[in-house]
């Protein structure tokens, strides 16, 4: 890299490493006689349990790695052929095909059995079977953490707050038991304190966005540079990475230079992305200069940019009020409300829904919004479907032609309005 841009690309790196350390740490800490927790990235208490001695594993993050190094499939056929259903989650069966085989991930690292799963259930009721599964397997201890989904569009009640406050306080009783060791408040706040600074780092990177033009993708980008803080979130390596990704991200600001070479169509994106074929998802819009200035799921593990912090003064609390706010607890009403205030604010010209064929957390609803944009809101709205982890969804040739139908219509709909 040249001395011109000397942050360019050092978030990648640095992730690279970090997760890296992070696999090699979970693969020995039975070894070290350390406990092992499973968890969800939606409204996780990552912070809570590595007060409590617990090594973190999230099944979702080890999915989406499988479908990236495209080995999901073969993990799904094996879970298929035990006897999972082709309408299961493509993560659950991922998941289940793993350990079945061994728990080795592609880096070649091997998945330790969970000492403890708890399940934090919030807006999926996947995630109470999945982990149901998993005890069954491992034999292992499984606590549910109930997250009351948001009905309202005022958001959580007091009452819904105390309720999930009162389950977090009694878990840590159980963690104690578990690890044999006292829970460490002042860690704990520590932990949540960082947690703050680094969601606001976090925000600030992503609300470059409603520069014109972006300097960064906020999704196809945001979905790797997000994955420290839902997997490590708390730590001190968490937060330094977050200060070199704004660093390459002002550089970037201060540089012109973008995730394409020319901005030409500023889009919304709802949904997860493919992510066995990632590469030629993303090449589908590049083509058409199409930048991603906003994206939900990017804000599947906290809506920060709403608002929301953790409080080291209030640690309980505020992760409670963390756990009933994320995107996927939220309600149809609350998500369109947060898309339409995201094409305002970013000054986006369309919106592009990926709907996943085995996530019913993100695709359900998906169709009605989708007219509820074009008709109420006169917003261009892509509606595309794959799958997040199943290879099998993926029909390339039909999906190019539905994106590149639509940017044409896009294009002409702009010429005509200038005339």
């Amino acid at each position: 890299m040249s001395q011109s841009y000397l942050h360019q690309g050092s978030g990648q790196k640095l992730q690279r490493k970090l997760l890296g350390d992070w696999y090699q740490n979970l693969q020995e800490a039975p070894q070290r006689g350390e406990k092992v927790a499973y968890l969800f990235i939606s409204g996780n208490i990552g912070e809570l349990l590595q007060a409590c001695g617990f090594h973190l594993v999230y099944p979702e993050v080890n999915a989406l790695q499988c479908g990236i190094k495209k080995v999901a499939g073969p993990n799904i056929l094996s879970a298929e052929d035990l006897g999972y259903s082709g309408d299961v989650c493509g993560y659950v069966k991922n998941d289940i095909g793993l350990l079945t085989g061994g728990n080795q991930m592609p880096q070649g690292t091997v998945l330790p059995p969970p000492d403890l799963l708890v399940c934090n259930y919030a807006g999926c009721a996947t995630y109470l079977r999945w982990f149901e599964a998993l005890a069954e397997f491992y034999q292992a201890e499984m606590v549910v953490v109930d997250v009351p989904y948001l009905r309202g569009t005022d958001g959580p009640t007091a009452e819904e707050k105390a309720y999930v406050e009162r389950q977090l306080r009694e878990l840590v009783t159980v963690c104690e038991r578990i690890t044999g060791q006292e829970f460490d408040p002042e860690a704990y706040r520590q932990a949540v304190a960082r947690s703050a600074q680094t969601e606001d780092l976090w925000v600030d990177i992503l609300q470059s966005a409603k520069r014109k033009p972006s300097p960064i993708d906020a999704y196809f980008e945001a979905v790797f540079f997000m994955a420290p803080i839902y997997v490590m979130r708390g730590t001190e390596a968490c937060l330094d990475y977050y200060r070199a990704v704004k660093e390459e991200i002002d550089e970037r600001v201060q540089r012109g230079i973008g995730p394409l070479a020319r901005e030409e169509v500023r889009i919304l994106m709802e949904g997860p992305p493919a992510w066995p074929h990632f590469r030629r998802f993303w090449e589908m819009f590049k083509k058409w200069g199409a930048v991603s200035v906003a994206s939900t799921y990017s804000k599947v593990g906290g809506v920060w940019d709403l608002g929301f912090r953790h409080d080291p003064d209030r640690p309980f609390e505020s992760m409670a009020e963390y756990m009933l706010g994320c995107y996927t607890n939220r309600n149809w009403g609350m998500r369109s409300d947060m898309l339409k205030s995201y094409a305002e604010e970013y000054e986006a010209d369309a919106l592009v829904i990926h709907s996943v064929k085995s996530c019913r957390s993100f695709s359900v609803g998906q169709a009605d919004l989708r007219e509820q944009f074009i008709r109420e809101y006169d917003i261009p709205t892509l509606f595309i479907e794959s799958d997040l982890a199943d290879p099998r969804y993926f029909a390339e040739a039909q999906m190019k032609n539905r994106i590149d139908a639509f940017f044409e219509a896009l294009k002409h709909r702009r010429v005509t309005a200038q005339v």
